[in-house]
């Protein structure tokens, strides 16, 4: 589903890489010489070009010390003089002084290059993250970079339907739908696939995973690094890894925060359903919390009974919308990001509690559509459908996606269906696909990376990460125990944290392995009380992510 990047394609697809393909490979494989060659050229323009760091734009908004400019990328790296877009950076300097003594002076590093996942998602509100003390040690060394990737944002922005008619409410969300129920969604999917054509052109087919991982290299060098340090977060794991296995010489430190499963044969259909097996997991874990906090909200001492309970509001919302705008697909959506952050539970259960006694003003706070993030999300989405699209075959025979999806909805109700309908638009796509990349890194061919997952992370199911390890030698994976939260790097918990700073500021890792404990859980918050505040963290690192 969106903001996670973790859909899959059919088949399973060994290829070779990009340094290893033919000059005259077929249309779709993976990399051919064309493309090396053009990346190769554009990274030496973008040398020689810099980047021009200025005041950013009045509609991004920024915080005072962000600085932004732009860097040119070939829309076709086969072509690199053809049609260039332009890649919105932003940047805060390294601070180059100790947060704990601000007379001792810190050696910079360079720049360290963050994506927070997607497709779609921006990271140009990452830099000033430093500002929070996780981040001071990490702020102090390095120059902190963010950046929309192509399409994103005023990065040659994509659009598939007006943001008017994509991003509204009421909606319906039923765990098992009816047979005309699904004849509509296949509708919609059609007409958006169509949009999505008909808006970009020839151009669509260029939205994609290897291209991103193409313009992290070109990015390295406007940024004057010889080497790059980056940290992807979800869907950034992806490219990076791709990045990884295309420029392996290219990179100084790595670090892959929640990692998707870099298997050819998940990218990107198969994922989609141990992505949604995964969320059954975590809706357990969630109510489970709820149970044991009925004292607090009153939902049910079993997560049987908050099951229930949710049912009823969903049955209530389903024949009159609270507010007129939230319906049961807006309570999904509420609920869903729960399971990516549990820092919402107590949020989700307050809303749902007062809802079912008579107060609806905290459900209708956190899942009423707002129409003035419309425009920016409706982009989140046409990227995030371009890219997963495009990086990969799909079915195109809806029988297939209706046999697998019916199947596992009688074990995984919560989650798979909208995960279908969010996908859908692939089986009807009009652009070229790629063939995904089949990632490996031999012994020595990379420096040591840290990839970071929790044990119980549903939009990035553990068995990525184990897989992101095998695939890359040398590799460290450093687990948070049965924990869920979705992104863990610079967070709550003290142990990843040192794991962190240890490899960025020094480069120590350690064994391949290692484990942390887990998070505490959220702490209950009675209804009627004062609405939970997004922490300071999630509102800079995550805020796309939750699009």
């Amino acid at each position: 589903m969106k903001a996670a990047a973790l859909y899959s394609a059919a088949g399973s697809l060994l290829l070779t890489t990009l340094a290893a393909a033919p000059a005259d490979s077929a249309p779709g494989a993976p990399g051919t010489a064309a493309e090396a060659r053009g990346t190769a050229v554009a990274a030496a323009r973008a040398r020689a070009a810099g980047v021009d760091f200025g005041t950013c734009s009045a509609e991004q908004d920024a915080p005072a010390g962000l600085r932004c400019g732009t860097v040119s990328v070939p829309l076709d790296y086969a072509h690199p003089d053809g049609r260039q877009i332009a890649l919105t950076v932003s940047r805060v300097r390294a601070t180059q002084k100790d947060p704990h003594n601000s007379k001792l002076k810190v050696r910079r590093q360079g720049a360290l290059v963050f994506n927070p996942g997607g497709p779609g998602a921006s990271g140009l509100y990452f830099p000033v993250i430093g500002v929070l003390p996780e981040w001071r040690r990490i702020a102090a060394a390095y120059d902190l970079i963010g950046y929309a990737p192509r399409g994103v944002g005023r990065s040659a922005p994509l659009s598939c339907q007006d943001p008017a008619h994509f991003y509204k409410g009421p909606a319906q969300a039923p765990t098992h739908p009816s047979a005309s129920y699904k004849q509509e969604r296949i509708a919609q999917a059609k007409a958006y696939a169509r949009g999505c054509a008909e808006r970009t052109g020839s151009a669509l087919q260029y939205y994609n995973s290897l291209n991103n991982a193409r313009d992290l290299d070109v990015l390295r060098a406007a940024l004057g690094e010889d080497k790059l340090t980056f940290m992807g977060a979800s869907y950034g794991t992806y490219f990076g890894a791709l990045y990884a296995a295309l420029f392996p010489a290219h990179v100084r430190r790595m670090v892959l925060d929640s990692a998707v499963n870099p298997d050819p044969a998940q990218i990107w259909y198969r994922a989609n359903l141990d992505q949604s097996a995964a969320f059954e997991n975590r809706w357990t874990d969630f109510r489970e919390w709820i149970a044991r906090h009925d004292d607090v909200y009153g939902l049910g001492s079993t997560p049987e009974q908050v099951r229930v309970s949710y049912e009823q509001a969903r049955a209530r919302l389903s024949a009159e919308p609270a507010d007129g705008k939230v319906g049961p697909g807006q309570l999904q959506g509420a609920f869903l990001t729960a399971g990516y952050y549990d820092d919402l539970w107590p949020s989700r259960a307050e809303a749902l509690s007062a809802y079912l006694k008579g107060d609806a003003e905290p459900l209708v706070g956190i899942a009423a559509p707002v129409a003035g993030t419309a425009a920016e999300a409706e982009n989140a989405n046409a990227v995030y459908t371009a890219v997963e699209c495009n990086d990969a075959p799909w079915p195109t025979d809806w029988a297939v996606w209706d046999r697998d999806n019916t199947r596992l909805a009688r074990v995984a109700p919560f989650e798979t269906w909208d995960n279908v309908w969010a996908n859908l638009p692939c089986a009807y796509w009009r652009a070229p696909r790629q063939q995904p990349l089949d990632v490996r890194t031999g012994p020595g061919e990379l420096p040591p990376t840290l990839i970071l997952a929790g044990e119980r992370d549903a939009a990035a199911p553990y068995a990525g990460a184990l897989e992101m390890n095998r695939r890359l030698a040398g590799s460290v994976l450093v687990t948070e125990r049965d924990a869920g939260t979705h992104g863990i790097a610079g967070g709550s918990n003290p142990c990843v944290n040192a794991h962190l700073e240890a490899y960025l500021l020094e480069g120590r890792v350690p064994g391949r392995h290692a484990a942390c404990a887990p998070r505490p859980e959220p702490r209950p918050k009675a209804p009627g009380g004062r609405a939970e505040q997004q922490s300071p963290r999630d509102t800079l690192k995550g805020k796309a992510e939750r699009a």
